[in-house]
Parts: C-alpha cells; sequence; structure tokens
C-alpha cells in the first residue's frame, strides 16, 4: 500500500481486518480443489454419493480447459470415455441438436458445468488458493486458504474434510500435502522407456537451413528471441523441461460479434522473426500452414499450435509449475501478450505475405466469450505440471499394451503426445541451424486402462487425498492420459473412491476397487439412470459372425472391428445381441468409422423379438466430425422385449464397398 495516501491505506487495513475476522472454516465430507473439468466431475460425483462437498477454484470460471477454448476436443477413441463425461457430451449434444457433441464453444460448455453444479446443489467457492496443508499422522486434515480480501466478502479461511481430492492442472493441493511428484521428463531408462526425455526432429520441426542469428550468419549479433543457447542432451536423457504451453485462441468471422485484433501490451516483433523466415523456407497457402485453425460452431475457431512457429511459447514457462501465485500470473500474461503479438503481427506486419495478412484481417476477438476477461481466456493451456508419483506410475508400456492393469478406473486412448520443450541451434553439414526439441507423436495403439493406483499417493505419504488430473505417470504416458474427458472420467472415479472410504473407515489405498468399478459400471450417471447397452465386435458370447469376415485394427470403437469388401458376392453377417434389463423404447445406434473406401449403403436387419425389420444406412448421410475415427448413427427407435430376444444384424447385402461392423448400443428412452 505504499503508493496510497495514509487515510486511504489504514481504510483498507481496517476493511481487511474486518474481512478476515469474518473469514471462515467450512467442514466436509469431500474437498475438491481446482474447478477444472475433472474437478467439477469429481465434485458432482461426490454430491451424487450422498457426500457433503466443497469445491474450490482459484479462478472465476469453472471448467479449466473445456471451458477455457479447447473446444475441439481430442478425444482419441471414444469407447475411452463413459459415466458423467460421456453424459456431459451428450448434453451439448441436445445444445447442438446432435446425439453427441465434442465440438463447442467456450461458453455454451461453461453453461453446462454450471448446471451440474446447480443441479447437484454443490457449494463452490471461488477465487480462494491453498496456501498449506496440515497433516498428521499421514491424513490432511485441514487446508489453508488466500484469496485479495477487497474481492470476496466473507472468505473462507480453511477447509477440513474427511477426504481431498486434487484436480487442479498444478497440483497444488498435493505439493503442500507433502506426497512425492516429479516435474519434467524422465530418462528413458528410468521406467525402460522410448519415447521420454530428450526428442530432436520430430514433427512441428524447422526445415533444415533456417538460420538461428538476428543478423544471419553472424553468430557475434546474437541469438533470435525464443532460440536458446544450451547444448541439446543425448536423445533420452531426462530434465525438468516442460513442454510448450499456449492459449487454446476463440476468435470470430462474424462482423456483428467480432471486435479487432489490436497491438497488446509490450509488442515486439523481433520475436516473431522466425515465423518470416520459416515462410520463406516453406511457404503457407493459408493460415492453417502455421495455425492449426480448426473451426466452431456459429463462426468461432479454437485455434491450436501447428508447424515450428506458433501460438506455443516454447521455453518460457520451465518455472511454473513450482512458481508462486504472482509468478505464475505473470508467465500467463507473458503468454497472452505473446499469443495476441502473434495475430496483430499475422495480420499487421508488412513482411508478412499479403494473402495471409487478408486472411487474419477477417478474424476478431468474440464480444459473447470471455466478456469478463477482455474476451480473451482466462485458463492457459497448461499442459504438465506437477506429477504425482504415487502407488503405480503409469508408463509407455501402459500405453502399448505391454503392461495392463487390472484395478481400472477409466480408460486412455489418444497417443503419446509431447509438445516441444526447447528451441536450440544444432550444427549439421557445417552450417549452424534452429530446431525444436521435445516433440512426440506416437500413437497406433488401442484404448488402454488407467490404474486406480496413480491417482493415490503412497499409503505411508498421505491416506486421504486422490489426484485424478496430475495423477501418477511418466511424462510420456502422461501425455497420452491428458485430455480433458479422461480428466472428467477419472474425477468421478475419484469421488466414488473417496465416497467408499469414507463409508468403510478406510485409506484410500485401501479401497475396494471392486465395488468402484461396480458402481461406475452398473450406476454410471449415479442418479439411478439404466446404463448404456453397448456390444463392441469383441464382445464374447453377443456378436455371431456369418462368412468370413477380416479383423482391422484402424480407426474403430474400441481394439478392433470386422470388414468385408467382396461387395456382397457372398452372403455375409454380423450379429449383435444384447441382454436388456427390461422391456421398453429404446434408441438404436451403430458406430460408423470414417473410411474412405465404405459401401455407399449399408443393410441392417434390426430384430424386435418378433419380426425382422430391415434398414438401409446411406453412407452419404453419415458426418464423421473433429478428432475422432467414427460417430454414433442413429438406426431408430424400437420397442424391445427384455433379455436376449433382440438383435442388430449387419449385412452385406447390396454392398458396392467396405462394410464395416464395429459396435451397436441401445440406449432406453425413459432412462429408468
Amino acid at each position: 500500500m505504499k503508493d496510497l495516501n495514509p487515510i486511504l491505506a489504514a481504510f483498507f487495513c481496517l476493511v481487511s481486518s474486518s474481512l478476515f475476522a469474518q473469514a471462515v472454516v467450512k467442514t466436509v465430507d469431500v474437498c475438491v480443489y481446482g474447478g477444472t473439468s475433472g474437478g467439477v466431475m469429481a465434485a458432482y460425483a461426490a454430491k451424487k454419493m450422498g457426500k457433503s462437498v466443497l469445491l474450490i477454484e482459484p479462478g472465476r470460471h469453472l471448467g479449466g480447459l473445456t471451458t477455457g477454448g479447447l473446444g475441439y476436443t481430442d478425444i482419441g477413441n471414444k469407447y475411452a470415455i463413459s459415466g458423467l463425461a460421456l453424459d456431459y457430451y451428450r448434453r451439448l449434444g441436445k445444445h447442438y441438436g446432435t446425439f453427441e457433441q465434442w465440438i463447442f464453444e467456450p461458453g455454451v460448455a461453461e453453461k453446462l458445468f454450471n448446471e451440474y453444479i446447480k443441479r447437484a446443489d454443490v457449494p463452490v467457492v471461488f477465487n480462494h488458493r491453498i496456501v498449506s496443508a496440515k497433516k498428521v499422522n499421514g491424513t490432511i486434515e485441514e487446508i489453508t486458504l488466500e484469496t485479495p480480501l477487497s474481492s470476496v466478502v466473507h472468505p473462507v479461511r480453511a477447509v477440513r474434510a474427511k477426504m481431498f481430492i486434487d484436480a487442479s492442472y498444478e497440483g497444488d493441493l498435493l505439493a503442500r500435502a507433502g506426497v512425492s511428484y516429479t516435474i519434467g521428463r524422465e530418462a528413458n531408462s528410468r521406467y525402460n522407456e522410448t519415447w521420454n526425455g530428450v526428442q530432436v526432429l520430430h514433427g512441428h520441426q524447422f526445415p533444415d537451413g533456417v538460420d538461428p542469428y538476428k543478423v544471419p550468419g553472424k553468430p557475434e549479433s546474437g541469438l533470435l528471441w525464443g532460440i536458446s543457447p544450451e547444448q541439446v542432451s543425448e536423445t533420452g536423457a531426462g530434465d525438468k523441461k516442460v513442454q510448450a504451453y499456449n492459449f487454446r485462441i476463440c476468435l470470430t468471422s462474424d462482423p456483428a460479434n467480432m471486435l479487432p485484433i489490436t497491438q497488446p501490451e509490450g509488442y515486439d516483433p523481433a520475436r516473431y522473426e522466425l515465423l518470416l523466415r520459416y515462410l520463406e523456407k516453406k511457404p503457407a497457402k493459408n493460415l492453417w500452414g502455421f495455425l492449426k485453425f480448426d473451426l466452431m460452431p456459429n463462426n468461432k475457431t479454437d485455434i491450436n499450435n501447428n508447424g515450428p512457429f506458433s501460438t506455443d511459447m516454447i521455453g518460457m514457462n520451465y518455472d511454473f509449475p513450482e512458481a508462486s501465485y504472482e509468478r505464475r500470473a505473470q508467465i500467463q500474461k507473458e503468454h497472452e501478450f505473446y499469443n495476441k503479438g502473434l495475430l496483430y503481427f499475422i495480420g499487421h506486419d508488412l513482411r508478412m505475405p499479403e494473402h495471409l495478412r487478408k486472411e487474419m484481417l477477417r478474424w476478431g476477438y468474440p464480444k459473447d466469450e470471455y466478456t469478463d476477461n477482455g474476451h480473451w481466456s482466462p485458463q492457459m493451456y497448461v499442459r504438465e505440471a506437477r506429477r504425482l508419483v504415487g502407488e503405480y506410475v503409469m508408463t509407455q508400456a501402459n500405453c502399448e499394451g505391454k503392461e495392463v492393469v487390472n484395478d481400472a478406473v477409466g480408460m486412455a486412448a489418444y497417443t503419446m503426445d509431447s509438445h516441444n520443450c526447447q528451441r536450440i541451434v544444432i550444427e549439421k553439414e557445417g552450417m549452424k541451424m534452429v530446431k525444436n526439441e521435445g516433440n512426440v507423436e506416437v500413437g497406433g495403439f488401442p484404448p488402454y486402462p488407467i490404474s486406480y493406483r496413480s491417482l493415490v499417493p503412497k499409503q505411508d505419504e498421505c491416506k486421504n487425498l486422490l489426484v485424478p488430473v496430475c495423477l501418477s505417470a511418466s511424462h510420456i504416458a502422461y501425455g497420452s492420459i491428458r485430455m480433458e474427458p479422461v480428466f472428467m472420467v477419472l474425477g468421478q472415479s475419484a469421488a466414488v473412491a473417496a465416497s467408499l472410504a469414507i463409508d468403510q473407515k478406510q485409506p484410500v489405498q485401501r479401497v475396494n476397487v471392486a465395488a468402484v468399478q461396480k458402481i461406475l459400471r452398473d450406476n454410471p450417471l449415479l442418479d439411478g439412470s439404466l446404463p448404456d447397452v453397448v456390444i463392441d465386435n469383441e464382445d464374447a458370447g453377443r456378436v455371431t459372425l456369418t462368412g468370413d469376415w477380416k479383423q482391422d485394427s484402424r480407426g474403430g470403437y474400441g481394439r478392433s472391428l470386422v470388414v468385408d469388401d467382396t461387395k456382397g458376392q457372398t452372403p455375409k453377417a454380423v450379429r449383435f445381441t444384447p441382454m436388456l434389463p427390461k422391456a421398453g423404447q429404446y434408441d438404436v445406434y451403430t458406430y460408423v468409422p470414417r473410411r474412405a473406401d465404405a459401401t455407399s449403403q449399408t443393410t441392417l436387419l434390426i430384430g424386435t423379438g418378433k419380426t425382422a425389420q430391415p434398414v438401409v444406412l446411406k453412407r452419404d448421410a453419415v458426418q464423421v466430425a473433429g478428432q475422432t475415427s467414427g460417430t454414433w448413427v442413429k438406426i431408430g427407435r424400437f420397442t424391445l422385449p427384455a433379455g436376449q430376444q433382440s438383435y442388430v444384424e449387419i449385412t452385406n447385402q447390396q454392398a458396392d464397398g467396405t462394410v464395416v461392423a464395429d459396435a451397436v448400443q441401445w440406449i432406453a428412452v425413459n432412462g429408468k
């Protein structure tokens, strides 16, 4: 208060003292720290399990990245998404008039999270952040909070709970609870991996010959902004470098909803010199050449990093995971100004190709998004910060199916993905050039289970903490797991486990995981609704093949699918037979993968117990959108008997291309 006059300073001291005196201590069954997508679902689930809950969000908004601009959802394989997470995307579908909606606007996503909180009557404390945790005999008894007192009338000073869930992206609660964690990249030798540690020359990379110096060819002029002078370590070596952060940028092309992209504070065009040099080597036809420019409903975008020089602010976030709140805010502001400056540079710097400048000027900030934050996302894309080192560490072996756990409380299905960690100079054929280091994109494996033990600390470190976001995984395995829908699944699983731990008066490490799995399977929405009946082509006893079908592992729902490319020369069929829990009306869907060789029509037979009704599915009527291999297509609504008297049969009748049989699901219309 040194800049205030003495009277005003005294007034603020009086107000602060008065507010502090009114600060309260909350006592609940379950305290969830972090209002991310996983945190909201954890809080909702705990309340539905009959527990008293408090959700603490350090900022002003719920939903984390799901509401912070990441609307072009990283799904991987929809087989991995279940429970409340799947319910969330179906509720988004109702808003947009679809079955499931994986591409959406930030404001719509936030409104839906707020509806979950309202429906379950979950108390939320905004603008509070953890200061410390009091732990006695390995149990967290209380956490202490702080808040800008000027913005909170009755601040919460402390929270006491039987169970705590750290659902933050940063892992602030787990760190203050004194449990083991790590930051950065492990050496490959640590967990017998091949894609961890330092990785050079993989993806999002500069072409050879891009000069790194301010004056090309003159090292004495110094390195361009953003290039590290460090020597790169050997491949696979571990370090504490953190993969790059950025923002998922929401712009609009609707003139009626648009604010112009203006020059941000501290703008320095020299920061973007490398973009010009990259475009000299590899000209871009449009903005998609260096921005992942995904289109959203209502003329909006979800822009992500693409290429060697884009929205990722490489190498500028190493201290973020352990930084003070004030330093973190500074780092976030630096990332915001860098991204805003990049957009401004593209549209206004005369050295940029004219067609790219004109294209950029068609876009602006949306008036109807982030209205309390200058129409810019308040959530930086914190791809990775702290990671728990818990009872079990998920590694590359889990991703690739070489090690399979039997205590699954969720699944992952994305590629092992790491963004670049540093921008360095290398010498090749006598020439110094700029390169990025750290990018990995290795996939091709089916969905795999995530261990419950990776959500809990070692028992001798803490007995009442679960960590569904900064979970226990190596850097490269975390790159596969760290998707927003998966965080929602794990948040729900953590809440169910926390509730059982309370009921059983046990440490989280001794929770009956089979009981958790049963609740997730039999009551996925935690409201008594009937679970969907889903039959995958690999479900033994529920699938009957007639004829010689070929198995394919590419692009299906789950681990595989079966195909026939004989164009109906020999009659073939795949019958999916469910065990329906009750008689009634069911909406029936089949999973249709995205395939260039697909038949123009597929004939299905719907067995209703008394008749077999043919349905013809037209390829042109199927639209697969987003980062997914396929989509659920509604076959129709049918009145079906209980038990296993009904079926769906996919045939190759009148096929003129490849017929796919992958998965079928039955959803009870009344839900109960």
